[in-house]
């Protein structure tokens, strides 16, 4: 059939499996929108109070199901609007596919009006890029953009559509959902050194990233790590992947890690490495970097393999196929040595833990934030953070159900991420998701409040109000004599209770455990978009840490308490 380049846009994404898209229009995309328009019972779309928060909410519904999310804009500011998200999006290995309008071709060039090459600009921070002159080649660009965005190591695609190829006409025939492009399988000699490298160890630590997560590995993780006594840590990216209560699953490591997660890493002498690509916040320092261990990583990118540390053994391949192959060839192994170590580091964190609620002497703490969400948050529940302390909390204290159960910047570190990410997952999964966020964080995108209201997306924003921003803050304290530049908050005498209301949305407060605790109960109950501006101590720290450029020597498990403070 003969269809417009606009309609062979939308009945592509139906094609593809999309459901639901998150944009904004404008003059150069329009045509889309009225193809969107009378396709409405076959495609949802939600209209967000911005084009950030339209790239960030496709990352969270992503994130929170594996599923590519879509994202469109117009042409100029609206495609520029969409970079941060795309960004984010790009670092944190998420499948994304972005959908740009232009100016006419005649007019590419000219610096016409609201004209940018956004392809130019993207090119950089996405996975591949589009730049569609010819209406014939437009359902083909749209069907490789969503197979390049989910294989392999995934990431974001931009096609940007001039509006006359919107309006040109061609021949579009339905086809299937476009495939993902095989991965390689490893060698059997890279298997066998594998299982020779991890057979020979006594102290084996499995380290898993986003890669692992987003394959759904956690169980036959789990099962490797009962069989050959590993201890199972995990980056920023990998949190969720495994079931709550698993005795061997240690946490996060790194600069913020949990403390027998690092000190487990540290002391390993072997690393299997799965889906994992060794950034800077979790090695510090790449001379003193788990110096006695012997590093395996299985990755599909070969550029991460070697990039920030060096490994005995990379395996560049399918991920899922490497590792089952590795642990069905491995033979049961026990070391109660390594299990008395690693015993010792989980009672030195339990002995920091009762400290800290000591000091704590019934104030309202992150910890106890967490504590009480995790306590009444319904099974399922989705967890979304903006960035800053109270992300690194969420990673040290939330507990998670099941896998793709935390939505989170991780490699960029996006603060203002939250709240898009939250509605993306949401609507994606129906379950219910909590936003924990801080007031800075808060402040950079929470006009998507309109969002949640006009569209009836229930999600509860729980603020973690400390008046400052408060892991610079907290770097200022430590490393910069407490002179504290730009990173008081107090001044701005925001009252986001209000600001809710003002939105449409149900406000409250709480400055006490038992007022966020009757407050959290209560917002669950409404199923409705909450504010609950929480009250925190401004000189609460994120701990452990490791120093920026610090190792595992220079690690920082309790604060100082100056009689200034």
């Amino acid at each position: 059939m003969k269809l417009s380049g606009a309609e062979i846009i939308v009945r592509t994404l139906i094609e593809q499996g999309v459901t639901d898209v998150f944009g904004y229009p404008g003059g150069q995309i329009l045509n889309v929108y009225d193809a969107l328009y009378k396709h409405r019972d076959e495609i949802n779309h939600i209209l967000t109070a911005h084009e950030q928060g339209a790239s960030h909410a496709a990352d969270g519904y992503s994130r929170a199901t594996g599923k590519v999310g879509v994202c469109i804009a117009t042409s100029g500011p609206g495609a520029t609007n969409l970079v941060t998200g795309i960004a984010t999006a790009m670092l944190d290995s998420i499948p994304m596919v972005a959908i740009t309008g232009n100016v006419p071709c005649s007019l590419i060039g000219k610096d016409s009006f609201q004209e940018i090459d956004i392809t130019g600009v993207t090119l950089p921070i996405t996975k591949h890029n589009y730049f569609v002159n010819d209406v014939r080649e437009l359902a083909d660009s749209i069907r490789e953009a969503f197979s390049i965005a989910k294989s392999g190591r995934p990431g974001p695609v931009l096609i940007d559509v001039p509006k006359d190829v919107q309006i040109a006409e061609c021949e579009w025939e339905a086809q299937g959902a476009s495939p993902k492009i095989p991965l390689p399988k490893a060698s059997e000699d890279e298997i066998d050194e594998a299982v020779r490298l991890i057979s020979a160890s006594k102290r084996p630590y499995i380290y898993i990233g986003g890669g692992a997560a987003g394959l759904g590995l956690g169980s036959e993780i789990v099962a490797l790590a009962e069989k050959i006594n590993a201890y199972i840590g995990c980056s920023f990216m990998g949190l969720s992947a495994i079931p709550d209560g698993c005795e061997r699953f240690l946490g996060m490591q790194g600069m913020h890690g949990r403390y027998p997660s690092s000190m487990a890493q540290n002391s390993a002498d072997l690393i299997l490495g799965v889906g994992v690509r060794f950034n800077d916040r979790a090695t510090g320092n790449l001379q003193k970097f788990a110096k006695g261990a012997t590093i395996i990583q299985l990755d599909p990118d070969f550029a991460e393999i070697n990039k920030n540390v060096r490994v005995a053994l990379g395996i560049v391949a399918d991920v899922e196929d490497s590792f089952r192959r590795i642990a069905a060839k491995l033979s049961p192994a026990d070391n109660p040595e390594w299990r008395a170590t690693v015993d010792s580091f989980k009672r030195e964190e339990a002995r920091l833990f009762a400290a800290e609620e000591e000091k704590a002497a019934g104030r309202l703490t992150p910890k106890a934030v967490l504590d009480i969400i995790n306590s009444h948050k319904p099974k399922g529940t989705v967890l979304a953070t903006d960035v800053g302390q109270h992300q690194m909390w969420c990673a040290q204290y939330a507990t998670f159900d099941r896998p793709r159960r935390i939505v989170s910047s991780g490699g960029l570190g996006t603060m203002g991420f939250g709240l898009g990410a939250a509605i993306g997952a949401r609507v994606a999964t129906g379950d219910t998701t909590v936003l924990v966020t801080g007031d800075g964080s808060f402040g950079m995108n929470l006009n998507e409040l309109a969002t949640c209201v006009s569209h009836s997306i229930p999600v509860i924003i729980v603020i973690m109000n400390n008046g400052v921003l408060g892991m610079v803050r907290q770097w200022q304290t430590l490393f910069f004599g407490k002179r504290y530049s730009s990173t008081v908050l107090t001044d701005r005498r925001t009252d986001f209770v209000k600001l809710a209301e003002a939105f449409g949305a149900v406000g409250m407060r709480a400055t006490t455990r038992e007022e966020f605790e009757s407050a959290f109960v209560r917002a669950v109950e409404l199923n409705d978009t909450v504010v609950i501006d929480t009250y925190i101590d401004k000189d609460e720290f994120v701990l452990p840490m490791l120093p920026p450029g610090g190792s595992i020597d220079d690690i920082i498990t309790e604060k100082e308490v100056s009689e200034d403070e």
